[in-house]
């Protein structure tokens, strides 16, 4: 056998064991790393070992996630309230955003809270509201992703170093680009995993909580003379404008009503 041979050998199982534990399915056991033959090994190297971690040792991560509409009699000073209630909580706010519309003014904004202490961020914002049309929580177990993508993670950098180890046996220009690419596939791959890793950590730590806010306003608006004055201005306007249409219709169709009036009048005795 070429030693050409025996370096692609093991290069394309490595490859294939790749594969096959990048395809398979969340939650199913990760296979296994393989070691480099015995031949590319080096006596005074050690080489890491493909043992998963057991889930044992991870501690269970939920994400909660939490929205509720609050009516408040001002949009502006609730989402400051609503703001100091995140920081008080060692939260954050995440965005805000205040929408005014010639009869309506509502806002929207998002925080993050320690999820130990969700509950109690629900609690506060309740009491901001003058009532609560709608609240809803929930909590979603990613635990068995979490450990997924923890043993994935340990296989691919065992892989890598394999991949390491065989880069430091080539002998041809050839051979060292081969390695250096799959290399640079593993090491993109890491980077997924250990982003994702990160991201359910990061959600699974601070609850993410959604406030939607409606200003309420009271049964009877507060009354003022200038206010009337600009609604009968209004009215006695629309009057003027309605009598002047209804006087240009009489004009335009007086040779229909003139001589119906006309007639009317004769048969009465009038002229």
């Amino acid at each position: 056998m070429t030693k050409w041979l025996k370096f692609s050998i093991p290069m394309l199982l490595i490859l294939g064991l790749m594969l096959a534990s990048a395809c398979a399915p969340a939650g199913s056991p990760p296979t296994p790393a393989p070691a480099p033959p015995e031949e590319f090994r080096d006596e005074d190297k050690e080489y890491p070992s493909t043992a998963v971690p057991g889930e044992a040792a991870v501690e269970r991560k939920i994400v909660k996630t939490g929205h509720i509409t609050l009516e408040v009699a001002d949009i502006a000073e609730t989402m400051g309230k609503v703001a100091e209630v995140a920081d008080e909580l060692g939260g954050y706010v995440v965005s805000s955003h205040k929408y005014e519309e010639e009869k309506e003014t509502s806002g929207s904004i998002r925080i993050r809270v320690p999820a130990d202490r969700f509950d109690e961020a629900f609690d506060r914002l309740r009491q901001l509201a003058i009532a609560i049309p709608y609240e809803s929580t929930e909590a979603r177990d990613v635990t068995e992703e979490y450990v997924d993508l923890q043993a994935r993670l340990h296989n691919l950098e065992a892989t890598e170093t394999q991949y390491l180890a065989l880069l430091e046996k080539a002998e041809t220009v050839e051979e060292m680009l081969m390695v250096q690419q799959a290399l640079s596939n593993v090491r993109g791959e890491i980077e997924r995993i250990e982003g994702r890793i990160k991201y359910l950590e990061r959600t699974s730590d601070m609850a993410l909580i959604e406030v939607s806010l409606k200003e309420t306003r009271g049964l009877a608006e507060p009354w003022s003379i200038s206010d009337a004055f600009k609604s009968a201005v209004r009215g006695l306007t629309t009057f003027g404008r309605g009598l002047a249409t209804g006087l240009i219709w009489l004009g335009v169709f007086c040779w229909v009503w003139i001589p119906i009036l006309v007639i009317w009048l004769r048969r009465r005795g009038k002229i």
